[in-house]
């Protein structure tokens, strides 16, 4: 089995090529599934956020090419995007799970939204069939692994979030957000989270427009705010003083002309854009305007720079631990690739212990229960001298480096290929399939 991961983040590309390579919720079972049925892919997951694209897979044998499936997918021009993508392989794309899930590499280190977001495309994958083995495995570990950090390190005490470090920059701009409207444009988790932070720093009210009512009636409704219906969203935006949107729109939803219009309305009064969505909802035209100010998600790098130092010590002692736990998992993951092979030479020298002892049952003539059990101890201590050394060897060189070398030379010697290809063509033509015992 081997991982492999390929992807953009905040640090390998901006906003203007992550948007571009953004998977819509609706889309993203068909997207894996396609990943699954790609050439070379066994089990398969993508991670869509705001933040970052990133496919994982896990395959059996040697690499899938998923650069192109990305250029397959997305259908866009290689250029536009290939200098942006990192790709990682085994032990370093089982590092880079377990250090986004535990929130290591987020824009905000600790904060807690990431690893519900891999949680949900863990889910996804595991509903269309694309994560059902290894990487089932690997997932669960990475969960472990958040857990753990969050438990044993202070790196997500006072969490922050995206949201909150987006209300954080509107206090710096307006100074109090005493008695300032709030229009929240899509009602996810996100735009609860926003609501909740600028509540807690006073927000006088807040409007809730979202593509689905009910959804936006029940979020205001939490908040003592107002539900507006999406196509009402122009006529009433500028009541705001504060726009925070994070719809998952393909294309934007405010431009240059609408802010023109409420700049007018509200008789040159500023508004104040938070754009939190990718791919982004508002036009960068917007921020030339005089009075709208429009930060986009790559903006927001700057208010996270003075939560960086406050973690660093924290997030020294989770790096520690994520080291500690991709050893331990990548022990496991080689241990676990000696067992066929150890199962296979028991299988083989107990087929050639059978073998002798019925060959010379003929010659040995009637033979006591006593004696019957005799030769069975007698037979399976000698396999299990035989078997002793090869066996100790193999499972302690599962955990060095040479771990495949030492199986290859081990099959070899025992013949366990060949003895594995004629068991497998017997079965097929039997019907009853393979053995099961992979090689």
């Amino acid at each position: 089995m081997k991982f492999q991961l390929i992807g953009v983040n905040q640090n390998s590309a901006p906003v203007e090529v992550r948007e571009r390579l953004a998977i819509p919720e609706s889309r993203l079972p068909d997207a894996v599934k396609r990943l699954a049925e790609h050439p070379g892919v066994d089990e398969g997951l993508i991670l869509c956020t705001c933040n970052r694209v990133e496919v994982l897979t896990q395959t059996k044998n040697g690499s899938a090419d998923l650069r192109r499936f990305l250029r397959d997918y997305f259908r866009l021009d290689p250029a536009d995007y290939e200098s942006h993508l990192y790709e990682y392989h085994e032990q370093e794309a089982i590092r880079h799970l377990f250090r986004v899930t535990a929130s290591l590499d987020s824009m905000v280190v600790g904060e807690p939204q990431i690893l519900g977001q891999v949680k949900e495309a863990y889910a996804t994958a595991r509903a269309v069939g694309a994560v059902h083995s290894h990487l089932d495995s690997l997932l669960t570990r990475a969960f472990a692994v958040a857990k753990r950090v969050r438990t044993e390190t202070a790196v997500g005490s006072s969490a922050v979030s995206v949201a909150s470090v987006a209300v954080e920059l509107a206090k710096k701009i307006f100074g109090s957000l005493h008695s300032k409207h709030v229009y929240l444009v899509g009602a996810g988790k996100m735009s609860e989270l926003a609501a909740r932070h600028l509540l807690a720093h006073g927000a006088g009210s807040i409007f809730v427009a979202n593509r689905t009512f009910e959804r936006a009636s029940q979020l205001a409704a939490k908040f003592n705010g107002q539900a507006i219906h999406f196509e009402e969203l122009y006529e009433t935006c500028d009541r705001a003083d504060i726009v925070i949107t994070s719809t998952g729109a393909p294309v934007t939803i405010f431009r240059r002309e609408h802010g023109e219009r409420f700049l007018h309305r509200r008789k040159n009064r500023p508004m104040f854009f938070i754009d939190i969505a990718v791919p982004r909802d508002v036009d960068p035209e917007m921020n030339r305007l005089d009075g709208i100010f429009v930060y986009d998600i790559d903006d927001l790098q700057q208010a996270v720079s003075s939560h960086v130092a406050d973690r660093a010590r924290e997030a020294e002692r989770a790096e520690a631990i994520v080291n500690y736990e991709v050893e331990r998992f990548q022990a496991r993951l080689q241990t676990l690739d000696v067992v066929p092979t150890i199962v296979s030479l028991q299988d083989h020298l107990e087929t050639i212990r059978q073998a002798e002892i019925d060959r010379v049952r003929g010659r040995l003539g009637p033979l006591s229960p006593e004696q019957e059990l005799a030769i069975e101890t007698l037979t399976r201590g000698i396999v299990s001298k035989i078997m002793h050394t090869p066996i100790t060897t193999l499972k302690t060189a599962a955990l060095e480096p040479e771990a495949t070398t030492v199986i290859d030379i081990a099959r070899r010697l025992f013949n366990l290929e060949q003895k594995d290809r004629k068991e497998k063509k017997k079965a097929a033509e039997s019907g009853g399939g393979e053995s099961g015992v992979e090689s």
